[in-house]
């Protein structure tokens, strides 16, 4: 159980590097025009990037089932968001394949730690 919670952990700071330091990549892989303003790129590296590196590292320094669960919500919680739109904005591949890994990563990050 340890090692499968630190390979999520690292798994959500790896992604979270692309979000915070490649936003023009993350938001083209999104397929997200970074638009005339500078927001697009700062929203990526602050919500798609460091947000989750900030969960990875903290679930890794307090390396508690609490921690690890937590990260397990969060993860779950980004599923929800993204099981919405596929049933409110409509379906495309590239959305399941988002939604399977945050679903595969904050469910049973949650329930190994329960």
């Amino acid at each position: 159980m340890d090692i499968i919670n630190i390979i999520f952990a690292l798994l959500s700071v790896g992604l979270g590097c692309f979000g915070w330091l490649a936003p023009r990549y993350t938001l083209s892989t999104l397929n997200l025009d970074p638009g005339t303003s500078n927001m697009g790129p700062s929203e990526i590296r602050a919500s798609a990037g460091a947000l989750f590196i900030g969960m990875g590292v903290g679930a890794l320094l307090i390396g508690t089932p609490q921690a690890y669960m937590m990260l397990g919500f969060c993860w779950s919680g980004a599923a929800l968001g993204r099981l919405t739109s596929l049933l409110l904005d409509g379906q495309s591949r590239k959305k399941w394949v988002f939604f399977l890994v945050e679903a595969g990563v904050g469910i049973p990050a949650v329930l190994l730690n329960l």
